[in-house]
C-alpha cells in the first residue's frame, strides 16, 4: 500500500503542476494563448475560463471532500488533454507532453481511488 501512495502522489502532484503551470501561461500570456488557439480552430473566448477551471479543478483533485466534484475535475482533465493532444497532432506538433499528462491522469485517478478511498 505504501508504493501505492508514493505512486499516486508523485503522479498527482505532477499532474497538478501542469495543470497550474499551463493555467498560468493562459493567465500571463494570454494574447499568446489566443493566438494558439486560433491557429487550432478553437474559440479564443475560452482562454481565460478555462485557465480558471484547471485551477478550480487541482483544487478539487487535492481537496477530494465531494467525490462527485472530483471525478468532474478528473473528467475535465481528460478531455483538456484529449483535444490538446489533437489540436497538437493535428497541427504537426509534439505531443509528448500531452500523453505523459495522460498518464499522469490516469495513474492519479485509479490509484486515488484505493489510496484515498
Amino acid at each position: 500500500m505504501r508504493i501505492q501512495k508514493i505512486i499516486y502522489w508523485v503522479a498527482t502532484a505532477l499532474l497538478c503542476a501542469l495543470m497550474l503551470y499551463s493555467a498560468s501561461f493562459y493567465f500571463l500570456e494570454t494574447d499568446t494563448v489566443k493566438g494558439l488557439f486560433e491557429s487550432y480552430n478553437y474559440p479564443t473566448y475560452i482562454v481565460i475560463p478555462l485557465a480558471i477551471a484547471k485551477v478550480l479543478g487541482v483544487v478539487m483533485i487535492l481537496w477530494r471532500r465531494n467525490a462527485w466534484l472530483t471525478s468532474w475535475a478528473y473528467a475535465g482533465f481528460f478531455f483538456d488533454i484529449v483535444l490538446a493532444f489533437f489540436a497538437h497532432q493535428q497541427a504537426g506538433e509534439d505531443t509528448t507532453t500531452t500523453l505523459i499528462a495522460l498518464i499522469f491522469l490516469l495513474i492519479s485517478f485509479f490509484f486515488g481511488k484505493t489510496v484515498r478511498a
